[in-house]
């Protein structure tokens, strides 16, 4: 056996020779996949389901025709290539009908001229978009309780991860402590099993756990002794935001000994399917991603989410909406599967989302209502502003502080950058002992190389009482947060305070003529950083946050769609870390990591979205996505609009009146979203119209993606029935139609719009009554006043005779032609 592999790889290496190097391709078929198949083929009728109908993939019907479909892969790749000279890694059945294959650029041709091929395109990279929300969101007193309380909250509902794994023994995804969770037969996901521990990921709260590498490995990037070939988290990422999502509720927060509050999912009892293709040092590769949400679907999961990003554009469509990955959430949003994408940390610059599509729910990152500061005492009286969240030094006591360059033990440890406090064996354990170690953020901090973990371990060893780190020079964009240290210790991140330091400390430190210091004479103290200041101002628009305006291509054409969708929160948010994950030098073994991004953004909407579909279990993904954008805020907690942080001219950090292109809609409103009113649904249909509405799009693109012709047009992509309404070339009047379904009892709602004064604005009728469950349209009609090379922004508000308000944000930019 072994001497036959021995010569299966040395044809492929032979084979790799003669036509180039090989890499992962992923390929479309002619044909329906199983989510569209409508019938025709002798011997295997019809499977396809009707939009936001659950696929059954146990069934005869759909087991037998996805045989059917993966046998003509084999077929067709057989009789093109010799044995040995390809390996096929996947093959995509349900969402869209194609596989990815491992060929050379002479195969991948090959492949391109054959007829049964759609599309032939390389694959590309993703990479990861990277507790207290739950009270700042009102889930405690406001919507647990309609649930049946935590412990009910999410039961039964499903949520996917395509992430980098879990950690399956943290507290966070374990089933001790909770009633049993019960077998759920709808879900027909696999469990892996541990092949270090031969123990199972599953644990009733934790109900599928697979990975998916084949691409990964075959491009050469997978290591198995760090990467891990099972669900586990070798990374800290995915762990993260499954227990943002889903949780057990009420989980001590505990770092060096300080408690830093309980820690819940948005829906604690909801189920946790992992779904692992992402990976710690390269992030991951599409045809892995596309492989996790084919079998994802398949398994019978209700919300997907996706705290990933592209790396760049697909290399050859020009389309955001058309693409395998984008194509496959397609069918999974046919399938009722409500998808959430993180919008990506760009920002705060224009048109840097990587969330595009109509049926994907994009979330950018909100800073909540928490932040943490410290302080440093000197000597001299001033007290300089930073952050850390350490425990303070003895109360009404100073102590002298020692720069860590003027206590190294040798002069040639220099090259090992000894200002960093990497390296304790370099330093003077004499000279530290009993003092405030003085370290310099230097740029080994930015690339991951430097730890303010590893400073203060550094402190630690050499029997300092604290530690401050001052930045001296920052880039633009440097993010700053807080870090969990076991000593005192603070990070002054202004640079103008960090020189109000380093001159007290040179004035106050005599040096001889060879710059030796004499005697250490200045001195300080460290506040305490460990309590969390709470704000009126939140919430905020994150620097980091990708913004709209949203592209239709990639030659950044603006599109008539609003992104991002929803507004989440995302800055600092506590939750599990695996002890593995290095994703974050800072919380290298810890259990818990305090992260920010848009990745932690998107599982607080999978979570809500998980209480709403408990409640109404038969609304569409649209339905649940409106629900969620038409009760939202665009007010903060003061009840002022919204503000986004922003660049000033200097490059500092000012605040900005916010947005659509910050927000979307506003801010997620969990209480409301469980009783919207009014509903704006969309299906499957819906979205076809809308992409062959949209002008640039090659329809031959679409029928490739979709296998579906160009049948049915919307007039212009901004009819489509979304709770927002965009028109990016808005020329003399353009009407937008828009229809609502009541989900609630009768009600009569007077409709008002406003907008800014570049763009006129009416909406009619001016009020309608609604009974339950009954549908009504009504149109906007958008003018131009002046030109003035910007977006308006303003809104459509519709109050209910029984209290119901339903908003959607209105954008346009005009032009007299």
């Amino acid at each position: 056996m072994r001497m036959v592999e021995f010569w299966c790889a040395i044809l492929v290496l032979f084979a790799l020779l003669i036509n180039g190097k090989a890499e992962v391709y992923i390929v479309t078929m002619v044909g329906e996949p199983v989510i569209s198949y409508t019938g025709g083929i002798p011997g295997f009728e019809a499977t396809a389901v009707e939009s936001d109908e659950t696929l059954d993939a146990t069934s005869q019907l759909v087991t037998s025709y996805a045989q059917h479909l993966e046998q003509k892969h084999d077929i067709l790749l057989d009789s093109l290539f010799d044995r040995g000279t390809y390996k096929k890694l996947y093959s995509y059945k349900h969402l869209i009908n194609g596989f990815a294959v491992h060929i050379s650029p002479d195969q991948a041709e090959t492949l391109r001229r054959t007829s049964d091929v759609k599309s032939v395109e390389r694959d590309w990279k993703v990479r990861r978009l990277t507790t207290h929300t739950p009270q700042f969101l009102g889930l405690p007193t406001g919507v647990w309780p309609t649930g049946g309380g935590f412990d009910r909250a999410g039961e039964d509902i499903i949520i996917g991860f395509v992430d980098s794994g879990i950690f399956p023994r943290h507290p966070s995804f374990g089933s001790h402590n909770a009633d049993p969770y019960g077998p759920l037969p709808k879900y027909r996901g696999k469990c892996e099993v541990d092949p270090d521990t031969k123990r199972e990921f599953c644990n009733g709260k934790i109900i599928g756990a697979q990975h998916f590498a084949e691409a990964a490995i075959a491009a050469g990037a997978f290591n198995p002794s760090i990467d891990f070939a099972s669900p586990m988290d070798g990374d800290g990422h995915g762990s993260h935001t499954a227990a943002i999502a889903a949780g057990n509720n009420g989980i001590p927060v505990r770092i060096h000994g300080h408690e830093f509050g309980k820690a819940s999912g948005m829906a604690p009892r909801a189920r946790i399917a992992v779904y692992k293709a992402l990976y710690r040092l390269f992030g991951g590769f599409i045809a892995d991603v596309v492989a996790a949400i084919d079998q994802a679907v398949h398994d019978g999961v209700d919300i997907l989410n996706l705290s990933v990003g592209p790396n760049s554009p697909p290399a050859t469509t020009t389309t955001t909406y058309l693409n395998p990955f984008d194509a496959t959430l397609l069918g999974a949003v046919k399938a009722g599967v409500f998808v959430v994408q993180a919008a990506g940390n760009g920002g705060p610059f224009p048109k840097t989302l990587v969330s595009y599509s109509p049926w994907i729910t994009s979330v950018a990152a909100a800073i909540d209502d928490r932040r943490y500061k410290n302080h440093l005492f000197l000597g001299n009286g001033k007290i300089l502003t930073g952050i850390g969240l350490s425990p303070c030094t003895h109360p009404n006591q100073t102590y002298t502080l020692v720069a860590a360059n003027d206590v190294l033990l040798d002069s040639s440890v220099m090259k090992y950058s000894p200002s960093d406090c990497q390296r304790p064996e370099v330093l003077n354990k004499n000279l530290v002992e009993g003092n405030i170690l003085l370290c310099g953020y230097s740029f080994n901090f930015v690339v991951g190389t430097a730890s303010i973990k590893k400073v203060s371990e550094t402190a630690k060893s050499l029997g300092a009482i604290g530690f401050v780190l001052a930045v001296e020079n920052v880039s633009p964009g440097t993010k700053f947060d807080p870090v969990p240290v076991g000593i005192p210790g603070i990070l002054i991140t202004d640079v103008t305070k960090s020189m109000d330091l380093i001159d007290y400390y040179n004035t106050s430190t005599p040096r001889d003529w060879t710059g030796r210091v004499k005697s250490f004479n200045g001195t300080g103290s460290i506040g305490n950083g460990l309590e969390p200041i709470l704000h009126k101002s939140a919430p905020q628009v994150a620097l980091f946050s990708a913004r709209g305006p949203n592209i239709k291509d990639f030659r950044f054409q603006d599109a008539d769609l609003l992104k991002p969708d929803i507004l989440a929160p995302g800055s600092l948010i506590w939750a599990a870390w695996s002890p593995n994950g290095t994703d974050e030098p800072n919380y290298v073994g810890e259990g818990f990591a305090m992260m920010s991004g848009t990745s932690m953004a998107a599982p607080h909407i999978a979570g809500i979205a998980a209480l709403v579909k408990q409640k109404h279990p038969h609304w569409s993904p649209a339905a649940i996505k409106s629900a969620l954008m038409t009760t939202s805020t665009n007010l903060d907690r003061a009840g002022r609009p919204l503000q986004a942080q922003q660049y000033s001219e200097t490059e500092a950090m000012k605040l900005v009146t916010a947005t659509p292109f910050d927000y979307g809609s506003g801010h997620v409103n969990p209480r409301a979203a469980l009783d919207p009113g009014l509903i704006f649904d969309a299906g499957y249909e819906d979205y076809l119209g809308f992409l062959c509405t949209t002008p640039g799009i090659d329809v031959h693109e679409i029928r490739n993606y979709t296998n579906t012709p160009c049948n049915y047009s919307m007039g212009h992509p901004s009819n489509l029935n979304t709770p927002s309404i965009t028109v990016s070339h808005l020329v003399k009047t353009q009407t937008v139609t828009r229809r609502v379904t009541n989900v609630a009892e009768e009600e009569t709602y007077v409709i008002t719009a406003r907008m800014q004064p570049a763009v006129a604005i009416e909406a009619n009728p001016p009020a309608m009554t609604l009974r339950p469950g009954a549908s009504r349209k009504f149109t906007v009609s958008l003018t131009v006043r002046s030109v003035t090379g910007t977006y308006s922004f303003g809104e459509i508000l519709m109050k209910g005779s029984r209290g119901h308000k339903v908003r959607i944000p209105v954008v346009a930019m005009g032009y007299w032609r």
